[in-house]
Protein backbone atom coordinates (compact mmCIF):
# COMPACT_ATOMS: atom_id res chain seq x y z
CA UNK A 1 0.00 0.00 0.00
CA UNK A 2 1.33 3.64 -0.69
CA UNK A 3 2.31 4.63 2.71
CA UNK A 4 1.18 8.43 1.22
CA UNK A 5 -2.84 7.65 1.59
CA UNK A 6 -1.99 6.76 5.13
CA UNK A 7 -0.77 10.39 6.22
CA UNK A 8 -3.55 12.49 7.94
CA UNK A 9 -3.01 16.45 7.21
CA UNK A 10 -3.54 18.38 10.24
CA UNK A 11 -2.96 21.96 9.00
CA UNK A 12 -1.96 23.56 5.87
CA UNK A 13 -0.77 27.05 5.00
CA UNK A 14 0.24 28.86 1.77
CA UNK A 15 2.23 31.56 1.27
CA UNK A 16 2.52 33.57 -1.88
CA UNK A 17 6.00 34.90 -3.44
CA UNK A 18 5.48 35.83 -6.86
CA UNK A 19 5.60 32.78 -9.32
CA UNK A 20 6.31 30.77 -6.32
CA UNK A 21 4.37 29.40 -3.72
CA UNK A 22 5.47 27.59 -0.41
CA UNK A 23 3.30 25.22 1.42
CA UNK A 24 3.43 24.29 4.97
CA UNK A 25 1.84 21.52 5.58
CA UNK A 26 2.02 19.49 8.92
CA UNK A 27 1.30 15.78 8.47
CA UNK A 28 0.82 12.82 11.38
CA UNK A 29 1.03 8.71 10.46
CA UNK A 30 -1.33 6.15 11.33
CA UNK A 31 1.20 6.31 14.21
CA UNK A 32 0.28 10.03 15.43
CA UNK A 33 4.22 10.71 14.83
CA UNK A 34 3.22 14.50 13.33
CA UNK A 35 5.78 15.81 10.81
CA UNK A 36 6.12 19.04 8.50
CA UNK A 37 6.43 19.18 4.70
CA UNK A 38 7.68 22.46 3.72
CA UNK A 39 7.07 22.35 -0.49
CA UNK A 40 8.45 24.89 -2.73
CA UNK A 41 6.42 25.12 -6.48
CA UNK A 42 7.23 27.46 -8.76
CA UNK A 43 5.11 28.26 -11.99
CA UNK A 44 7.44 27.63 -15.41
CA UNK A 45 6.09 29.01 -18.60
CA UNK A 46 6.56 26.71 -21.16
CA UNK A 47 7.75 26.79 -24.58
CA UNK A 48 4.27 25.77 -26.31
CA UNK A 49 2.52 28.38 -23.92
CA UNK A 50 1.23 26.26 -21.70
CA UNK A 51 2.26 25.89 -17.99
CA UNK A 52 3.73 23.56 -15.59
CA UNK A 53 5.42 23.57 -11.79
CA UNK A 54 8.66 22.75 -10.67
CA UNK A 55 8.00 21.25 -7.43
CA UNK A 56 10.87 20.98 -3.97
CA UNK A 57 9.79 19.10 -0.67
CA UNK A 58 11.47 19.34 2.47
CA UNK A 59 10.31 16.72 5.10
CA UNK A 60 11.18 18.30 8.57
CA UNK A 61 10.37 15.51 11.12
CA UNK A 62 8.99 16.83 15.14
CA UNK A 63 12.74 15.95 16.73
CA UNK A 64 14.39 18.83 14.79
CA UNK A 65 11.73 21.23 14.79
CA UNK A 66 13.78 23.18 17.10
CA UNK A 67 16.80 22.92 15.43
CA UNK A 68 15.42 23.79 12.18
CA UNK A 69 13.21 26.92 13.88
CA UNK A 70 16.93 27.85 15.51
CA UNK A 71 18.93 27.79 11.92
CA UNK A 72 16.81 29.68 10.40
CA UNK A 73 16.30 32.44 12.86
CA UNK A 74 19.69 32.73 12.52
CA UNK A 75 20.53 32.86 8.91
CA UNK A 76 17.28 35.57 8.86
CA UNK A 77 19.65 37.06 11.56
CA UNK A 78 22.28 37.50 9.63
CA UNK A 79 20.99 38.67 6.27
CA UNK A 80 19.33 41.22 8.36
CA UNK A 81 22.16 42.29 10.59
CA UNK A 82 25.58 41.55 8.17
CA UNK A 83 24.08 41.55 4.67
CA UNK A 84 21.37 44.55 4.43
CA UNK A 85 20.69 48.06 4.82
CA UNK A 86 18.88 49.43 7.07
CA UNK A 87 16.24 50.42 4.42
CA UNK A 88 15.97 47.47 3.28
CA UNK A 89 15.58 46.00 6.86
CA UNK A 90 12.86 49.02 6.88
CA UNK A 91 11.33 47.24 3.54
CA UNK A 92 11.15 43.73 5.77
CA UNK A 93 9.90 44.77 8.69
CA UNK A 94 7.04 46.83 6.82
CA UNK A 95 3.39 45.28 7.15
CA UNK A 96 1.85 43.03 4.77
CA UNK A 97 -1.42 42.63 3.13
CA UNK A 98 -2.36 38.92 2.81
CA UNK A 99 -5.35 37.32 0.42
CA UNK A 100 -7.79 35.82 2.47
CA UNK A 101 -6.50 32.23 1.72
CA UNK A 102 -2.78 32.63 2.31
CA UNK A 103 -3.39 34.62 6.19
CA UNK A 104 -1.60 32.96 8.73
CA UNK A 105 -3.57 32.42 11.78
CA UNK A 106 -3.50 35.03 14.36
CA UNK A 107 -0.84 34.49 17.55
CA UNK A 108 -3.90 33.82 19.87
CA UNK A 109 -5.29 30.71 16.92
CA UNK A 110 -2.41 29.27 16.86
CA UNK A 111 -1.49 26.22 19.73
CA UNK A 112 1.67 26.66 21.77
CA UNK A 113 4.60 24.76 20.76
CA UNK A 114 6.11 22.70 23.46
CA UNK A 115 8.54 19.80 22.21
CA UNK A 116 8.23 18.22 25.54
CA UNK A 117 4.65 17.90 25.47
CA UNK A 118 3.75 13.85 25.90
CA UNK A 119 0.06 13.25 25.64
CA UNK A 120 -1.39 11.47 22.75
CA UNK A 121 -4.02 14.20 21.68
CA UNK A 122 -1.09 16.88 20.59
Amino acid sequence: MDDRHDQEEIYSQRIKAGKRTYFFDVKATRGQDYYLTITESKRRQNGDDSVSYEKHKIFLYKEDFLKFVDALQDAVDYVREELLSPEEVAELDRPRDYDDRDQPRREAERPAFDPNRADDNY
